[in-house]
């Protein structure tokens, strides 16, 4: 049975996961991708540096390193493309995620649903 990824990266995501693991202080395997209860909106993405190993993380390849997605946030994550964006006024990552129905007017939450079961071929 082949595994999908959850996620996918843009070449500016990729190129910024790479910048993050090389300079980091600290050993860092790649980065960790989640979803935690806050902000006006309900929920936030989290981005973390991972320096542990969770064999219950699902892992994205991002060019000669890894974005680990934590297992509670896999089904708000699924189908999503990260980016990494810089503008005027700031510079970070950006998920364009089919899963969110609405964020806050400050950009920093956002209200997802969990990805949908895709019903059975028969």
């Amino acid at each position: 049975m082949s595994r999908f990824a959850v996620m996918t990266l843009t070449n500016a995501a990729t190129q910024r996961v790479a910048e993050i693991v090389e300079n980091a202080s600290q050993q860092a395997l790649g980065i960790r991708v989640g979803v935690k209860n806050g902000g006006c909106a309900g929920m936030e993405y989290t981005v973390d540096l991972a320096t542990q190993d969770d064999p219950a993380d699902d892992r994205v390849t991002a060019g000669d390193h890894t974005v680990f997605v934590d297992p509670k946030a896999v089904l708000f994550l699924l189908g999503t493309q990260m980016d990494y964006e810089v503008t005027k006024l700031r510079s970070g990552f950006v998920f364009n995620n089919p899963n969110q129905t609405s964020a806050c007017g400050c950009g920093e939450s956002v209200t997802l649903v969990p990805a949908q079961k895709m019903p059975e071929e028969a």
